[in-house]
């Protein structure tokens, strides 16, 4: 999960030439009263002043922290200690960056002058009201699907994440203009993560508006899209109108993903995206898990491409991060669909399928009931418009972190400015560690 993945992601889509069919804005961080709609005030507070020191030397935090799944915890499902939430320096500060992006994109489509916009670092699927979970701190998602109900009546979520969206799920279950639809791999037997997401999980009490694929390890692209594109149809016929749509492009369910079995394409992937553009309603494309970073970043830069009705070529060109795709022959399509599954695991899926075509005919039956639904507030809170020169970065268009890097060392080169860095800091360094 470490911010380098976006950095190549964005290297990439510049090496590409996609930049030039994109607005970059200017994104300000979240606020503590923006992360209010998805977080207790007791959970932000922790966040807020925790640091590796006061989590360190401090027992009262340190319990704090465990209580709210930052820092050492014990896991529930296994008993085993985890540390998948690490007190890191700077940790409010990212929180903020990372939610401000999706909050800045989200009050884009709502300002009406984009159909679609993308934060590839969101997409924090796992963050509840009170804690962190799987890598995840706070949940992005959620904030943002709050800023679109500003604006839009209905707001349909679908993750395409390995894991199961727990977080966003949760925060949903007593709002009926919100429907969450999630595909992810599940044993069934809670060991893979978060253990959650069963085909009979679908929100609080009947209201069938959470709806779940569980799906098997090595499911691959057919069978995959065998499952998406009609359950995807079937949810649009009955949630609608779906007035916006905001897709968890989660990475980790790629074929070469360290931790996860999915087994699906970058092209298989990016289906998903094609599918739910053609609807042509508002999308935000978020980012999310994925674990081998040179195939996250091909994975989303081809969607990036998809996005914008591009088409690229297979060979990555020449760029700052062109050695970190040797291993994938310097080719952004490294896996090649497998056609063909088992028997039992396509009888399994056909079950599976019939069973949650069942719950959407339950769902339209609901939604046929006449019904109060609160309206949106006519004008979104601080929507962004287009036109404003303040939030629409073009001076960033072709540059991306290596160049800026290049561009502020001046006439050093990088290797020289980082060994000089290094001597800067090590005195600093050996200091605190003294003072501590």
């Amino acid at each position: 999960m470490v911010p380098h993945r976006v950095a190549m992601t964005h290297g990439l889509i510049k090496a590409y030439g996609l930049l030039d069919g994109m607005d970059l804005l200017r994104v300000a961080p979240a606020t503590e009263e923006d992360l209010k709609v998805a977080h207790s005030e007791e959970y932000l507070d922790l966040l807020r002043r925790l640091t590796p020191a006061s989590y360190k030397h401090d027992a009262a935090t340190r319990e704090a922290a465990e209580r709210h799944g930052l820092g050492v915890v014990r896991d529930r499902r296994t008993g085993c200690s985890t540390n998948d939430n690490p007190v890191i320096e700077d940790l409010w500060d990212y929180c903020l960056r990372y939610t401000g992006g999706s909050l800045a994109a989200a009050r884009a489509l709502a300002g009406g002058g984009y159909d679609v916009a993308v934060n590839w670092s969101g997409g924090m699927h796992h963050a509840c009201e009170g804690g962190a979970s799987g890598f995840c701190y706070v949940n992005d998602i959620v904030v943002a699907i709050r800023a679109l109900l500003r604006r839009f009546g209905r707001v349909l979520y679908v993750d395409i994440d390995a894991h199961h969206g727990d977080g966003v799920e949760t925060a949903f279950l007593e709002e009926s203009r919100v429907m969450t639809v999630s595909f992810h791999q599940y044993d069934g037997k809670g060991f893979f993560f978060p253990g959650t997401g069963g085909v009979d999980d679908v929100g609080g009490g009947a209201s069938y508006r959470a709806l779940n694929v569980p799906l098997d390890a090595g499911t691959g692209d057919e069978l995959y899209h065998e499952m998406f594109g009609p359950i995807t149809e079937r949810v649009m016929q009955v949630f609608r109108p779906a007035d916006a749509v905001v897709l968890q492009c989660g990475a980790d369910s790629l074929a070469g993903d360290r931790i996860t079995g999915l087994e699906l394409s970058v092209r298989g992937h990016a289906k998903c995206v094609r599918l739910l553009l053609s609807y042509g309603v508002p999308i935000l494309l978020l980012g999310g898990g994925g674990y081998t970073i040179n195939h996250v970043a091909s994975c989303w830069c081809y969607e990036t491409a998809v996005a914008i009705g591009r088409e690229i070529p297979n060979e990555i060109p020449q760029h700052g991060y062109q050695e970190y795709y040797q291993s994938q022959g310097y080719r952004l399509h490294y896996h090649e669909a497998q056609s063909g599954n088992s028997n039992a695991q396509t009888k399994k899926m056909d079950k599976v399928k019939k069973r949650i075509m069942a719950q959407l005919d339950h769902l339209s039956a609901l939604m046929a009931t006449p019904s109060i639904m609160r309206q949106p507030d006519e004008q979104p809170a601080r929507a962004v418009d287009i036109d404003d020169d303040a939030l629409v970065d073009r001076s960033l268009r072709g540059e991306d972190p290596v160049e800026r890097l290049h561009r502020r060392c001046g006439e050093l080169e990088v290797t020289e400015f980082l060994i000089h860095l290094g001597k800067t800091i090590q005195p600093q360094a050996k200091q605190r560690s003294i003072l501590n």
